[in-house]
Order: structure tokens, then C-alpha cells, then sequence
């Protein structure tokens, strides 16, 4: 790709810097150069993903809140975002579903808000506009759950609209190619990532394209570690000189250790769970917390686990009932074998429980 001189002054900046290929230095890459080598490259090489066959915002929006904080063979191999097509096909059969059949098809996927916010903004889009999805940008903006990257996401993928995106694809991409060490979690970093993406976007008649390819190209060829220079199509244009070491980012949180101590208790009439009412998991079903009175003399343990969320590394014991403990609140209820399957439960949960059942139905419970 040959190399052309911008005509106009951009945010495309850094006259120091020289690229990892071609250590001369260089001027600032061209905006129009730039994108049509990115479109060109996804028209070409672009992997077939369902959400890219269709321009409906709804299954658009939906693989975007899927893959927020989920990579793709999740959402795609363990057949995520299929199924939830098939159960909720549009935003009138999603905004009427029961809380409970939309939190269980979310199951395994995390983070449970998307699923909430999700189906309420399927209630806006009925009750305020209509049943259609708006295309105005600013209206999309506004919509409940939906912030500047799932807006772009749907205005250029659905609509064709020339607004930009920015995930931790598309600003490691941005990075490398102008040599920026600014940290790209502080806000100057944001802010010239947003502007930078925004150039680029308005500089091509494909924003669809355009941006699939930056996000595709950080997933591929710019990927974190040790990226694949020699296969990158804007490889004339990229200016790092040592890859590895962009993007920049601020100092990250340490992970705090939490200890967590549940109850196994199983009658006849089934299993005891506790329905979750705090802002991360509410509605959705649990093993019980260990009462508080035993946790300094907690009862036999029959399994331990491992498991991450956010900030938090967090260790799971499971205990036997305590003995002779009967006051449970009115959150907790005997749920029969039959129903276990379809309440919707979080997967540490999940995995905990089904171990136990397994082992008491081999009769052979390791403790």
C-alpha cells in the first residue's frame, strides 16, 4: 500500500515516532489511506460471523451485549446466541418473556445485567417507539443499558452509519498503529482513541466494514502479546517499534481472595436454594449462605471450588446442613429435583450442584 501525505492537519499525530517495519521516520498516516486499506483487507478475509449476515438491529444488539466481557466461541461454539434467537426471535416475544426463561437462556454467560437490560430495553422499544429500533444516534444513546460503544456498534452494523466503536480490540489496533504509549484507561487515552476511531470511520463510504475490520484485526493479526506484523494489512502505515509493550494501560486493581460458605441441604421433597436479591444476581437461584452463627465452627465440608468475578478470586466451601438448623428465610424453598434444571442459577452454583447430585446419586460422596 503506498503511502500518502495527509493534505490537512488530523489528531493523527506523532512526527517522532517510526514504524516497526520501515524505521524512517514518517508522517502522520492518512485517514482515507488508512481505512480503505482496513476495508479492503475485511471485504477480502473477514470471518462469517451470524451477526454479520443480518442488518436487524435486534440480533445485532443482541450478539453486542453478548460478547460484552464473553469471547466469541463462547457465545458462538456453546450455541449462546443461536438458542436466544430461537426463544426470543424479536424484541415483542423478549419483552414479554418471563424474567425467569430470560435469566436461565443467559445462564453461563455472566455479568446477568446485560440479560435485565437487555429485556427492558426490548420494553422501551414496544412501549416508546413503537416496536422499531430508532436510528438516530443520540436516541440510541438513550436507550436504557446502551453506551457509546453498543450504539456505534448498531448505528454502523445495522444502519450504515459512519460512527465509531471502540473496544479493547479496536485500541490496542489504534495503539500500535501511532505509537501512542498514553494509557488507554485514562482520560486523555479515551478520549483520543474516540477521536481517532472517529476520523477514521467518517474517512471511508463502509463504516460497517471499517469497523468489523478493527475489531477483527485486534481479535487476529494485532492481538495482545506477540502480534503477527508480517500478515497486517496497514503494516506500511504502523508506526510501533516494539508492539508488544502497546497499548498502555494504568495500574489494574489487585484481585481481592473471598471466602464463601454455602449448605447442601437435600430432603425428600428436593434441594434447599436461596433466590439471590442483591444487584448483581437478582432473581436468580443459589446454594444457600451458611448461617452466620457456624461459620466459626462451620460444618463437614463435601466440596471446594474456585471461581472469578471482577475484582474478586473467590473460594467457594460447601458445607454439610448444620445440625439441627431449621429457620431458613422466607428466600430459601425446597425446589424439586424436576425444577432444578430450568431455574435460572449462576454457573459456580450450577457446577457445585450438579457435582453433589452426581456423587449422591454413585453413592459415593467424597467429602
Amino acid at each position: 500500500m503506498n503511502f500518502i501525505k495527509p493534505t490537512r492537519r488530523s489528531i493523527f499525530f506523532d512526527t517522532h515516532a517510526t514504524g516497526c517495519h520501515m524505521p524512517s521516520k514518517r508522517a502522520s498516516p492518512d485517514p482515507t489511506t488508512l481505512a480503505e486499506g482496513f476495508v479492503d483487507w475485511f471485504r477480502k478475509h473477514g470471518r462469517d460471523y451470524p451477526w454479520r449476515r443480518t442488518r436487524d438491529p435486534y440480533a445485532i444488539l443482541v450478539s453486542e451485549v453478548m460478547l460484552q466481557q464473553t469471547q466469541i466461541p463462547t457465545v458462538l461454539d456453546r450455541g449462546y446466541y443461536t438458542r436466544w434467537l430461537e426463544q426470543f426471535p424479536d424484541w415483542q416475544t423478549l419483552a414479554k418473556a418471563d424474567e425467569n426463561s430470560v435469566l436461565k437462556a443467559w445462564e453461563g454467560l455472566g455479568y446477568y445485567r446485560r440479560a435485565r437490560n437487555l429485556q427492558k430495553l426490548a420494553q422501551v422499544i414496544l412501549t416508546e417507539h413503537g416496536g422499531t429500533f430508532p436510528e438516530d444516534h443520540a436516541v440510541i444513546l438513550d436507550l436504557p443499558g446502551v453506551g457509546p460503544y453498543t450504539a456505534g456498534a448498531v448505528a454502523s452494523f445495522a444502519f450504515g452509519q459512519a460512527k465509531p466503536i471502540v473496544d479493547g480490540n479496536v485500541a490496542r489496533v489504534l495503539s500500535r498503529i501511532f505509537n501512542d504509549p498514553t494509557p488507554i484507561d485514562s482520560p486523555q487515552g479515551r478520549d483520543l482513541l474516540w477521536k481517532r476511531a472517529t476520523e477514521l470511520v467518517q474517512a471511508t463510504h463502509d463504516p460497517r466494514a471499517l469497523n468489523s475490520a478493527l475489531m477483527e484485526l485486534g481479535q487476529t493479526h494485532c492481538r495482545t502479546g506477540r502480534p503477527d506484523c508480517e500478515a497486517c494489512p496497514v503494516r506500511t502505515q504502523c508506526r510501533a517499534t516494539e508492539p508488544e509493550a502497546l497499548p498502555v494501560k494504568g495500574s489494574r486493581p489487585t484481585l481481592t481472595d473471598v471466602t464463601e460458605r454455602v449448605v447442601f441441604v437435600r430432603t425428600a421433597s428436593g434441594i434447599l436454594l436461596e433466590q439471590e436479591t442483591g444487584s448483581r444476581r437478582t432473581g436468580l437461584w443459589k446454594l444457600p449462605a451458611l448461617p452466620e452463627p457456624f461459620h466459626d465452627q462451620p460444618p463437614p465440608v463435601l466440596m471446594r471450588s474456585n471461581y472469578g468475578i471482577t475484582r474478586y478470586k473467590v473460594t467457594l466451601w460447601v458445607h454439610e446442613a448444620p445440625s439441627g438448623h431449621s429457620a431458613w428465610p422466607e428466600s430459601h424453598q425446597i425446589i424439586p429435583h424436576a425444577e432444578l434444571a430450568a431455574l435460572p442459577m449462576p454457573s459456580p452454583y450450577r457446577r457445585a450442584l450438579n457435582a453433589l447430585l452426581k456423587e449422591r446419586e454413585e453413592g459415593s460422596l467424597a467429602l
